[in-house]
């Protein structure tokens, strides 16, 4: 049985001090009786966890914020943004170092995320209180705090915070995720640990993969926009300022955090107005050089054997397989770090554009045919190993592949325009040359490159040089097609079946409904930022997300969001006019992917880089099994 540490902690600053200086040297590990759970020890069956004693500090870059009041919290479990449990009896105060500590506390589970709000106070001995002070940090969950463990609460912990939680915070520092989703929150905190260290409260880390560029200049210039706000006071021009320009729908808010999620939330808004605002301190650094070309919070990847990356696809923990055009498979976790530094070669695999992800985990990667072989479909373990490589029911240059509620896989044939499906173990079920899309005397399929499958297991076909997308039924009794746009290179289905086309060559998206009304009419929605866009995938509020080969700005591909089926206006662009993220560097935008914690996964084709953007969609289950679904 876990020993139960509750002993005081000290609470003098010189005591914390020393402490801290000990925890950072990596020699206090455990309480009185030696234990530590991070080194494996057994976590206790009830349903409650004994939390263990830490120490923490509050500061407005390195000056001390005294007298803040801290809670501490396990995030709800009810819904995105539901009431989390505070977990001390009485909130504690800050002294004249900022410093605190926790020596006893009851977590709902060990799984439970802690998370930490720091409230008012005054930045040094001689500003004001400022009653609009809100930060806040989460060191995980409540299994991996240590005894002794030292936290920092900052600005930066808490823009970081405000980025990785985006999708399950609300107002008022309301942490909480689904009871279905306990690994979507679980993700975002991964990603929280991955851009701050929570001991020092900067970026980047401590595990950040070499393979990755750190976001850190943006986290520092919005860190320093609260910066400027938290030494003032709630009246002073910098708060004034900050809660003006993060107003959202009319909704201004009156204290940092909600701010900050404000501008998380609404990224393409007031951005000259806040970079300029960022001027006003230099409590972080670096920062950009000039003002960002919207705020979205991205990382860019490279290594794990990326070669023209094409496709992206999530499974259940969150890890990235990527399929790359010159004949490897990549793996990524969730926070950007190769599985396999190399990829994975062999085993089939050549010119492979298309991947899928199955109940099981196992990617499922359409190779083309060219020198290396071809004209087959590899599927990899979840470790990385062979299960099979088929070649039967027609497969003909197979460019695409999509796996379905039933766990079939329907995969594109480019060569001969056709349509093979697969059962899980590779038996065909469309005959031994695929369906060939004849209707009567009409022959609906057009090149196609892309198919998606909707709860009924119909599957819709993107007829890239026939600018329709095609309906087919799962026993190949029917064909319909829909004329959706020029070049439609993509497609996605909504959690109504409703599906969205990415239109490459009108520069577009076509939305069809599932009763077979053309929404967006015969040549698509612009506007957004699109521009060739080349992958689309919908998001857990049904949103529509492309990514663009090509960019309005000519600086490479750009992100697009559009309003889903279901709202007032269906395909209103949500994102500016030049798309998100046109400083992210994507060249030849290509494939993206959404995972549980509401990241946004793309691939840049030319720069043989993943690129994630940090919390920006609303969070999907994994693997994709047909249309999205909610976690």
């Amino acid at each position: 049985m876990m020993h139960n540490c509750r002993q005081t902690v000290n609470r003098t600053p010189k005591a914390l001090a020393a402490l801290a200086s000990l925890v950072l040297l990596g020699i206090l590990t455990g309480c009185g009786s030696g234990v530590n759970p991070a080194s494996g020890d057994s976590i206790p069956p009830e349903d409650s966890y004994k939390g263990l004693p830490f120490i923490g500090k509050v500061l407005a870059g390195t000056t001390p914020v005294i007298g803040a009041t801290v809670q501490i919290y396990a995030a709800g479990a009810t819904g995105n943004g539901s009431a989390p449990t505070p977990l001390l009896s009485g909130a504690l105060t800050t002294n004249s170092s900022g410093a605190f500590s926790v020596s006893s506390y009851t977590c709902p589970s060990s799984t439970s995320i802690l998370y930490l709000v720091a409230t008012g106070g005054q930045a040094g001995t001689t500003a004001p209180t400022n009653a609009g002070t809100v930060l806040m940090t989460s060191p995980g969950a409540c299994d991996t705090v240590t005894s002794g463990s030292a936290i920092t609460i900052n600005e930066l912990t808490t823009v970081a915070s405000a980025y990785a939680f985006s999708q399950f915070l609300a107002p008022g520092a309301q942490l909480g995720a689904t009871a279905t989703n306990t690994s979507g929150i679980a993700l975002a905190a991964g990603t929280l640990a991955n851009l701050i260290n929570p001991v020092t409260g900067l970026a980047p880390g401590l595990a950040f993969p070499s393979n990755g560029t750190a976001p850190t200049p943006q986290l520092d210039a919005l860190a320093n926009v609260l910066n400027a706000c938290i030494v003032g006071d709630a009246a002073s021009s910098a708060c004034s300022q900050l809660y003006s320009d993060a107003t959202s729908s009319a909704t201004r808010p009156s204290n940092t955090l909600d701010a900050i999620l404000n501008i998380v939330r609404n990224p393409a808004a007031n951005i000259a107005a806040l970079y300029a605002l960022s001027a006003g301190s230099n409590a972080f650094t670096p920062v950009p050089a000039a003002a960002p070309s919207d705020w979205t919070l991205f990382v860019n990847y490279t290594g794990g054997g990326m070669s023209n990356p094409a496709s992206a696809a999530i499974d259940s923990t969150g890890r990235i397989w990527v399929a790359n055009y010159n004949a490897v498979a990549s793996l990524f976790a969730n926070n950007g770090a190769p599985v396999f530094p190399n990829g994975i070669t062999g085993n089939g695999l050549c010119n492979s554009f298309g991947a899928a992800v199955d109940g099981s985990d196992r990617a499922w990667i359409a190779n083309e045919a060219g020198g290396c072989g071809g004209n087959t479909v590899t599927v990899l373990t979840s470790a990385g190993a062979q299960a099979a490589v088929y070649s039967a029911g027609g497969l003909n240059f197979p460019i695409s592949v999509a796996i379905d509620s039933s766990e079939d896989a329907w995969i594109v044939d480019y060569g001969d325009s056709s349509l093979t499906i697969l059962t899980n173990g590779g038996t065909p079920l469309s005959g031994p040359n695929g369906y060939d899309g004849v209707s009567g005397s009409t022959l609906n399929f057009d090149f196609p490159v892309a198919v998606a499958v909707d709860s009924k297991r119909n599957g819709y076909l993107a007829n890239v040089s026939g600018d329709t997308v095609t309906k087919v039924a799962p026993d190949g009794s029917s064909f319909t097609s829909f004329v959706v746009g020029r070049g439609p290179a993509a497609v996605a289905v909504d959690g109504a079946d409703n599906v969205w086309s990415a239109n490459y060559y009108g520069d577009s998206v076509g939305l069809l409904t599932a009763s077979g009304a053309v929404l967006s009419g015969s040549t698509g929605y612009t506007g957004g930022g699109l521009d060739h866009p080349q992958g689309i995938a919908v998001d857990g509020v049904n949103n529509a997300w492309a990514i663009n080969y090509r960019s309005a700005t000519n600086v490479g591909g750009a992100l697009s969001e559009l309003s889903g089926a279901s709202t007032a206006n269906p395909g209103t662009a949500l994102s500016p006019a030049t798309g998100y993220g046109t400083d992210a560097g994507i060249v030849e935008g290509y494939g993206i992917a959404i995972d549980a914690a509401g990241n946004i996964w793309t691939t840049s084709f030319a720069t043989d880089a993943l690129v994630e953007f940090i919390g920006q969609a609303a969070p999907v289950k994994t693997p994709l099994l047909g249309p999205v679904r909610i976690p």
